[in-house]
């Protein structure tokens, strides 16, 4: 499969004021040296802790936000050197889900206001096209029509995470980066909007990269999965070897707390000790050290490479499960 998106040792670091009793400026490792690529039409899990880094890495790779260092090619240009014009066309091809349907609408439009700013930023469609083009979006993500009019105070919390992908789709993108796009969302609507997104991805042949906490989500609809913990991956495999074969400790630790569907059934918990370190002090050698269970000497002095361990998968770890 062709790469869509490659990313190479890229950071993100904040710097951020000492506070009220001074103390100077520190910094917030964010991102840490993160590298992947991303196949075209695949779906790409991204999960981890709250804190680690996905929403940061998301938004970066789409410079949202701009990267403190590294490289972000798409389609093989570099995505960093465009400017204006160039970097313009390029949001034509990357668009983002927001987390929260809520905040991410602008109260004081209207729906037809919201998804169809694209068509007018970008000169595609104005007026009565541009109204005709909103309203055949509004059909894709399952709103009637006359939806067009209303306000996102009218809508339900599904309906507005709808009406969120309808916009990231309005333009016909190759790539969408959904953060945590159901999270903000009852179970039995988290279920619809999978299955609406899927639809989506089939007919417009979109490639995802999908942030989010809940693994079960991430074991139905995802190809792959990017495990990140303190702005690092410790581990990256195909989602069905992840989930039977992961190299990990701290993959372990998340699976363990995966509910097991079968009744009766029990699953070894592991329950890590300790909270995550703060990421303007991480630690020294392995990131994961301090909440390890396995840790040795070693880990605690030397950073591990993330390294192939067979069967497409990759982790960061001295001493991998397997």
């Amino acid at each position: 499969m062709a790469d869509l998106l490659k990313v190479e040792d890229l950071k993100k670091f904040f710097y951020v004021s000492g506070g009220l009793f001074g103390g100077g400026k520190k910094t917030v490792y964010a991102v840490n040296g993160v590298s992947f690529t991303v196949h075209r039409g695949e779906t790409v899990g991204l999960v981890g802790e709250s804190g680690c880094g996905k929403s940061t890495l998301g938004r970066t790779i789409l410079r949202l936000i701009e990267p403190t260092s590294g490289r972000i090619y798409f389609e093989g240009r570099d995505i960093l050197n465009l400017k204006g014009k160039e970097m313009r066309r390029l949001r034509r091809e990357m668009q983002m889900i927001f987390q929260d349907p809520y905040a991410s609408l602008n109260p004081r439009m209207t729906v037809e206001e919201i998804v169809g700013e694209a068509f007018t930023i970008h000169g595609i469609a104005k007026g009565r096209e541009r109204r005709e083009r909103v309203r055949e979006l509004l059909d894709i993500v399952g709103l009637p029509r006359d939806a067009i009019n209303r306000y996102p105070h009218e809508f339900s919390g599904g309906q507005r995470q709808r009406i969120g992908i309808a916009r990231a789709i309005a333009l016909r993108p190759s790539f969408i980066v959904a953060d945590e796009p159901l999270s903000a969302l009852d179970v039995s609507v988290q279920a619809q909007i999978i299955r609406l997104l899927e639809e989506i991805q089939k007919e417009f042949n979109i490639t995802y990269l999908f942030i989010t906490h809940d693994l079960r989500v991430v074991r139905h609809i995802t190809d792959r999965v990017i495990v990140m913990y303190l702005g690092k991956i410790m581990e990256m495999a195909p989602t069905e070897s992840l989930f039977t074969g992961f190299t990990h400790p701290y993959t372990e630790a998340l699976l363990s707390a995966v509910p097991v569907p079968v009744p009766g059934s029990k699953r070894k918990r592991i329950i890590l000790k300790g909270e995550i370190p703060s990421p303007m002090a991480p630690p020294s050698g392995c990131v994961f050290h301090t909440r390890c269970i396995y840790v040795q000497e070693r880990c605690r002095k030397e950073e591990p490479a993330l390294l192939p361990r067979g069967g497409g998968t990759l982790s960061a770890c001295h001493f991998p499960l397997r």
